[in-house]
C-alpha cells in the first residue's frame, strides 16, 4: 500500500509540472546545433565584413542584414554584435566613427585594407564548412521528402 501511494504521489507531481513554462523563451537559431557551428566557423565575422565591403555600416543595420540573408535563422542580438565590432577594431579590421563626435550617437564601421585581407582569408576559409552545410539540408531533405 505504501509504495502504491509512493507511485500516486510521483505521478501527481509529474503532472502538475508544466515543463513549457520553466522553458526559457529563446531566439530563433539561438542554441541549434546548425547556427551554433555557424557561430564557431567564423561565419559571422564574415558577414559583418563582407556587409562593410559596399560601404561604412552600424550594428543595428549589420543585425538586421543577416538576418535577411539567413531568412533569420541566425539570430544575432546587440550583445553579441557591438563586442565583435569593438573587437574587429581592435585588430585594425574596421575603423569606427561616431556619426555625431560631439555626442554619442550612431557609430558606423568602415573596413580597412587589413580587414579586407582578413574578409578574402575567411570567404577561403569558411567555404567547406557553408557546403557542406548546404549538403547536409539537401541529404535531409532527400532523404524526409525524396528526390
Amino acid at each position: 500500500m505504501a509504495r502504491t501511494t509512493q507511485v500516486t504521489d510521483a505521478r501527481e507531481a509529474a503532472h502538475s509540472l508544466d515543463v513549457r513554462a520553466e522553458r526559457r523563451v529563446r531566439a530563433p537559431g539561438d542554441r541549434d546545433p546548425f547556427t551554433g557551428e555557424l557561430r564557431k566557423r567564423e561565419i559571422l565575422p564574415m558577414l559583418v565584413l563582407h556587409f562593410m565591403k559596399g560601404g561604412p555600416s552600424y550594428g543595428n543595420a549589420l543585425i538586421e542584414k543577416i538576418a535577411d540573408v539567413t531568412a533569420g535563422v541566425l539570430h544575432v542580438n546587440p550583445n553579441t554584435m557591438y563586442p565583435l565590432l569593438r573587437q574587429l577594431e581592435a585588430r585594425g579590421l574596421v575603423e569606427g566613427e561616431w556619426e555625431h563626435p560631439e555626442r554619442r550617437s550612431r557609430r558606423y564601421y568602415s573596413l580597412t585594407s587589413e580587414g579586407r585581407a582578413e574578409y578574402r582569408r575567411l570567404v577561403k576559409e569558411v567555404r567547406p564548412f557553408i557546403d557542406s552545410i548546404g549538403r547536409s539540408i539537401d541529404e535531409i531533405v532527400k532523404e524526409v521528402y525524396g528526390s
